[in-house]
């Protein structure tokens, strides 16, 4: 089947993933396929030394601020719960507890979400100089960006601080409603968590990509057509990424590696080759590389 081009917010032709990307392996293994995006981000990084340098030093600073703010949040979920449950002050006390449980977990799992997304979205701005390179340095090794455009570090930034409040207000926007079905018994406990998880994942791949595609001279716009074209690949490396993040300290130490598989997800997402030069072609990427020499 031909590839049918898009078009993008400034005129760039974009490859529609959907005509290479079949489900060949299913949703099942394109969503671990995603993940395995992100593991390859961490060899990146463990095989690059000087990418820790680049890197951890603005998670470190946002890092910092976030943990305090989360820290700060659970030190008063007991007072917030029973300031949001005023309906529950005339229940038994067994009942009024365990109302007020549910509603402190609910709390700390917004507060989870909203931090890992907005957290992310700071330490990226913060960071933007040193997370761009860390990019480019991928894309080299993958022979370069196809379709580089020269934007000024001062537009790209902020371009990406004005994209990065939209998906925070979007985590906003999604957090609430689940929020408040963390309410309902077992629901709110089992199906919450893996829809938080979800939801959480997608911003973030999201965000995470941001990089490669402004290279590109692409917008927000773009990176969400283009990573709807493979939604499942996309979950698996935002969930991967979502579930390192939870793990203490995991935000600060892996943010750099995330970059780094992004940049894999990204160049997927847009049809590029993700193997190095002289390796067998590998997925969505490499068919267009064998059709375009073909």
């Amino acid at each position: 089947m031909p590839c049918r081009p898009v078009r993008s917010a400034v005129g760039c032709p974009v490859v529609d993933a959907r005509t290479v990307a079949a489900p060949v392996t299913g949703a099942a293994g394109q969503f671990f396929s995603g993940v395995g995006l992100l593991l390859r981000g961490f060899a990146t990084y463990a095989r690059s030394p000087g990418l820790v340098l680049l890197g951890i030093v603005p998670a470190l600073i946002s890092g910092a601020l976030f943990v305090g703010a989360y820290v700060t949040l659970a030190y008063f979920v007991t007072d917030l719960a029973e300031w949001i449950t005023p309906f529950a002050d005339d229940w038994s006390g067994g009942v009024r507890n365990a109302a007020r449980i549910v509603a402190g977990l609910a709390l700390l799992g917004l507060g989870g979400l909203l931090s890992v997304v907005a957290f992310t979205a700071v330490t990226l701005v913060i960071g933007d100089p040193f997370y761009e390179k860390i990019s480019e340095r991928v894309e080299e090794r993958l022979g370069g960006t196809p379709g580089e455009v020269d934007i000024p570090w001062w537009r790209s930034l902020r371009r990406s601080a004005v994209d990065s409040a939209r998906l925070i207000g979007l985590s906003v926007l999604f957090g609430i409603p689940l929020f408040a079905a963390g309410f309902v018994p077992v629901v709110g406990q089992t199906v919450v968590p893996v829809l938080g998880a979800a939801v959480g994942g997608w911003l973030l791949a999201t965000e995470l990509v941001g990089a490669p595609f402004y290279r590109r001279g692409l917008r927000l716009a773009d990176r969400r057509r283009a990573l709807r074209a493979i939604r499942p690949t996309a979950l698996g490396f935002g969930v991967g990424v979502f579930v390192a993040f939870l793990i203490p300290l995991g935000a600060v130490l892996f943010t750099p590696a995330a970059v780094a598989g992004a940049t894999l997800l990204a160049r997927r997402s847009l049809g590029q080759s993700i193997d190095h030069p002289g390796q067998p072609a590998d997925g969505p990427g490499g068919s267009i590389e064998r059709k375009r020499g073909a």
